[in-house]
C-alpha cells in the first residue's frame, strides 16, 4: 500500500488500577522483606509481568502448600476462598492481599446473598482464578453459569430466592444477555447493588469497540490467560472488525495488517504500556506511521496499597 498507515491507539488501555496496585503490592514487599517474596498465582495474567518480577526476587506458586512456613505470600488481584485464608492462618504466612477491591466487592456481595439465604449464581468462566475465589465463598449455594444455555440448564427451584453476581473482567453486552436469560426464567432475581464489571474493564471495552468502528483490523496487547484481554478482541470482533491478540510483538503477524489502512491497538489490563511501544515499533516496519489517539474517556482512579506494605 502507499501512503501512512494509521494506528488508533484506543483509550484508555493498559494497566488499571487494581492492576497497579497489585504489581505494586509486590514490589513493595520484596523491598521491605527481601527475597524471596511468594506469590500465590500469577499476580496478574501478563507473561512479562511475571517475569519481571520473578528476575527481582518473587517465587510464584499454585499452592500455598508450596510455601514456606512462616514466609511473606502475596495473593494475587483475583482473589481467593476462604479456604485459602484459612491455610495462610494455619501455616504462620505473612499475608500481603493484592486482590483487587472491585474483585472484593463481589465477594461481599456473595457473602451477604448467601447469608440472607439466596441461591447464588455466579455469571463467570469456569477455572478462571477470580471465579474460583467467589465460589468459594459459598460453595454449596452457588451455581457457575457461562451461557444463556447455561442458565436454562440450571436446576434450581421456581420457588427458591435467586441472586446472581458476576466475574468482573466479562464483556458487558455477554453479561447482560446471560442475565437477562436469568431473570427471564426468575423474574424475583435480585443482582448486585452496582454492576459487577469493574470501571476499567467497561472502559476498555468501550474504547475498542469505538477504534474497531473506525480500523480494518485491531490488535490486542495481552496474554492468552488474560480474560479482560480475550473480551476486548470478541467486542472488536461484534462490531465486524478482524481482531487479533498478541502477548508481544514476536506473535504479530504483519500479513494482518499487510492490507490495512487503519490499524486499532489497544492492550488489556494487565498488558504493560511499553507492549503497545514496541507494537507501534513493529507495526512501523512495514512503513511510516500516523499515529492517532482515540479515547473515550480518562481514568483516575488509584487505589491504596495493601496492609503489611503502606
Amino acid at each position: 500500500m502507499s501512503g501512512r498507515r494509521r494506528v488508533l491507539l484506543a483509550g484508555p488501555r493498559s494497566f488499571c488500577a487494581g492492576v497497579e496496585r497489585a504489581i505494586d503490592a509486590v514490589e513493595r514487599a520484596l523491598q521491605t522483606f527481601g527475597p524471596p517474596v511468594y506469590v500465590r498465582k500469577q499476580i496478574v495474567h501478563n507473561s512479562h509481568v511475571v517475569q519481571g518480577l520473578e528476575a527481582r526476587g518473587a517465587v510464584f506458586v499454585d499452592e500455598l502448600s508450596e510455601v514456606p512456613v512462616a514466609s511473606t505470600v502475596v495473593l494475587s488481584a483475583h482473589g481467593v476462598s476462604p479456604a485459602v485464608r484459612a491455610e495462610a492462618l494455619r501455616r504462620d504466612l505473612r499475608v500481603i492481599d493484592a486482590t483487587c477491591p472491585l474483585v472484593n466487592k463481589v465477594h461481599v456481595e456473595a457473602r451477604r446473598f448467601a447469608q440472607e439465604g439466596y441461591r447464588i449464581v455466579l455469571v463467570g468462566h469456569e477455572g478462571h482464578e477470580e471465579v474460583e475465589g467467589t465460589l468459594g465463598e459459598a460453595p454449596d449455594r452457588t451455581d457457575l453459569v457461562d451461557s444463556v444455555d447455561a442458565v436454562h440448564r440450571l436446576e434450581i427451584d421456581a420457588d427458591e430466592r435467586v441472586a446472581y453476581v458476576a466475574q468482573t473482567t466479562l464483556a458487558t453486552d455477554e453479561v447482560d444477555e446471560i442475565v437477562g436469560a436469568l431473570r427471564r426464567r426468575f423474574p424475583q432475581a435480585v443482582g448486585p447493588r452496582s454492576d459487577d464489571i469493574c470501571y476499567a474493564t467497561q472502559n476498555r471495552q468501550d474504547a475498542v469497540r469505538a477504534v474497531a468502528r473506525r480500523a480494518d483490523v485491531v490488535i490486542v496487547v495481552g496474554s492468552a490467560n488474560s480474560s479482560n484481554s480475550n473480551r476486548l478482541v470478541e467486542v472488536a470482533e461484534r462490531e465486524g472488525c478482524r481482531a487479533h491478540l498478541v502477548d508481544d510483538p514476536s506473535e504479530l503477524d504483519l500479513a494482518w495488517i499487510a492490507d490495512a489502512t487503519t490499524v486499532g491497538l489497544t492492550a488489556g489490563a494487565s498488558a504493560p504500556e511499553a507492549l503497545v511501544g514496541e507494537v507501534v515499533a513493529a507495526i512501523g516496519g512495514l512503513g511510516p506511521l500516523e499515529l492517532e489517539e482515540d479515547a473515550v474517556t480518562t481514568e483516575r482512579v488509584h487505589f491504596r496499597a495493601p496492609e503489611g506494605v503502606r
